[in-house]
């Protein structure tokens, strides 16, 4: 398994595999993997991809001035033996200083699918990841790159991105992982206690209940039920991500909500 640090020798590397006529694969992450993580390498994999590159880059762009970027959870050892027994053949760990070169100043905003949920409650988040990973486009020239359902807007988000600036690449979504109780898997979900923890999954059980519910207020009030401090519960176009009245066939339903300090988002779509 290969280990870049500098872009440069990284995107050397990928050309010379792409004109060698490999498939190349790209996984992006903030590091600290999980099972979630390891199951977009392994969905790479099967995909058929040669070369399958994961990134490990707590992007300082997405984050607000208030969130946590200082204290966001890394272990570099372990991700490292994490990729290399998923099947990774080449790891990406760049340091910010190497990605945003003094007067950095150009940057990739995406003005429609990003303007609400957690672009409208995180402003300029959109801008720090669709500029981080198109940069990561640049310097892997991957065939497809490998994203998670959990984060749905980012995911529809990206795919507008390489719609809408000819980027000669797949984006693929893969299923939301889950712990044993149904919480969705998050490098934040760290940050609970044990207590907390299990009252992170009134999110997962609440979504998986929504008809019995009787649609979102009935999602809100089991949330607030569990002491949950509720972002957003909201029910939007699965494609375009407009609000809909009513929770059907071809809609997302997410939730973004607070246990304790730590924000957590989970969706499911109809």
């Amino acid at each position: 398994m290969k280990i870049f640090r500098e872009p440069g020798k990284l995107q050397k590397w990928c050309r010379a595999r792409k004109l060698a006529g490999k498939r190349i694969a790209l996984v992006p992450t903030m590091g600290y993997l999980h099972e979630g993580h390891l199951s977009l390498i392994e969905r790479a994999r099967r995909k058929g991809a040669d070369e399958i590159v994961v990134s490990v880059f707590v992007n300082p762009v997405q984050f607000g001035p208030n969130e946590d970027f200082a204290k966001y959870p890394r272990d570099e050892k372990a991700d490292l033996a994490k990729c290399r027994a998923a099947g990774a053949t080449a790891v990406f760990f760049p340091t910010p200083a190497n990605m945003y070169l003094p007067r950095h100043s150009v940057y990739v905003n995406e003005e429609d699918l990003s303007r609400g949920l957690c672009g409208a409650r995180r402003p300029g988040h959109f801008r720090g990841v669709c500029t981080v990973v198109a940069k990561l486009f640049n310097l892997t020239h991957p065939d497809f790159a490998v994203f998670g359902q959990k984060d749905y807007q980012q995911a529809q988000v990206i795919r507008r991105m390489v719609r809408d600036l000819n980027f000669d690449l797949q984006i693929v979504v893969a299923p939301i992982v889950r712990e044993p109780s149904g919480l969705a898997r998050s490098s934040r979900n760290t940050y609970l206690s044990a207590e907390e923890r299990e009252r992170a999954v009134a999110i997962s059980r609440g979504l998986k209940g929504l008809r019995g519910l009787k649609g979102l207020k009935g999602l809100k009030g089991e949330l607030e039920k569990a002491g949950l401090k509720v972002d957003y519960v909201e029910c939007v176009d699965a494609e375009t991500l407009e609000p809909r009245k009513r929770v059907e066939k071809g809609c997302c339903v997410l939730v973004a909500a607070y246990c304790g300090k730590t924000r957590l988002i989970d969706n499911i779509l109809i």
